[in-house]
């Protein structure tokens, strides 16, 4: 489904992603765990383009783009991938002056064109996927972090997309309120959707993710399935990061 290979990028002279190569199979959920700074959020971004590498490739789905410095991409080169994709972002980033409900259908009657009752109706079964019916009509500030995070996956979702990305879905919430989107995260696993995360959340990563990719300073340091790196990592750096979630 998603083959990022030798993606390298640079910040201001910082080199932030330096070779990382990832594979992602459809239907595999897996995390991007490592400290911050490590580049995790970094490569996630660049899967959808909001962030542009330097060099390598991306394949997603039947469509790749090599990058190269100074080498600019057309738009239907861009679309093509984001249009393969859902984002859910650690701040939920859900439109203040729109209802639950209105948050929901926006992609679906901007981007797809969808007239305004089937984008309700298939709106309103997302926010039903996601426990959230009962809130439809209510506004973005009267909902909890969980609640609003909850509305941003069922907004991620509408578009139908190949793949989900979450940028630590689950940092800007208390324990509680995290729990509540891990469930809805794991429910979506369970039905086999393609899902990458960036997360400090060990129980995201240990409970929904099938696989995790440990990066420390831009590179990958250890990958494999979750249970493996959790629980028999090969690498000290590795087992020490895994230590200080686990402590946390």
């Amino acid at each position: 489904m998603i083959a990022l290979h030798d993606i390298r990028k640079t910040f201001a002279g910082h080199e932030v992603l330096r070779a990382v190569s990832v594979e992602i199979a459809a239907q595999q959920v897996t995390a991007l765990i490592g400290p911050s700074g490590s580049g995790k959020s970094t490569l996630l971004r660049c899967v959808n383009l909001l962030e542009v590498p330097d060099a390598g490739r991306l394949t997603l789905g039947a469509h790749s783009i090599d990058f190269a410095p100074g080498r600019r991409l057309s738009h239907e080169a861009v679309q093509r991938i984001r249009l393969q994709t859902g984002m859910v972002f650690q701040s939920f980033q859900l439109f203040a002056h729109q209802s639950a409900l209105q948050n929901v259908m926006e992609g679906l009657v901007t981007v797809k064109r969808w007239e305004r009752e089937r984008a309700r109706a298939r709106a309103l079964a997302l926010l039903d996927k996601v426990g959230l019916k009962d809130k439809a009509d209510a506004w973005p500030a009267n909902l909890s972090g969980g609640q609003q995070q909850r509305v941003a996956i069922a907004r991620a979702l509408a578009l139908e997309p190949a793949v989900l990305l979450c940028d630590e879905p689950t940092s800007a919430l208390d324990p509680g309120l995290a729990a509540e989107v891990v469930a809805v995260l794991g429910e979506l696993a369970r039905e086999g959707m393609t899902m990458l995360m960036a997360t400090h959340d060990l129980r995201l990563a240990a409970q929904v993710a099938s696989h995790t990719v440990f990066l420390q300073d831009g590179a990958v340091v250890e990958a494999g399935p979750s249970q493996a790196i959790f629980e028999d990592a090969q690498d000290a750096r590795t087992r020490e990061f895994v230590k200080t979630l686990a402590r946390g």
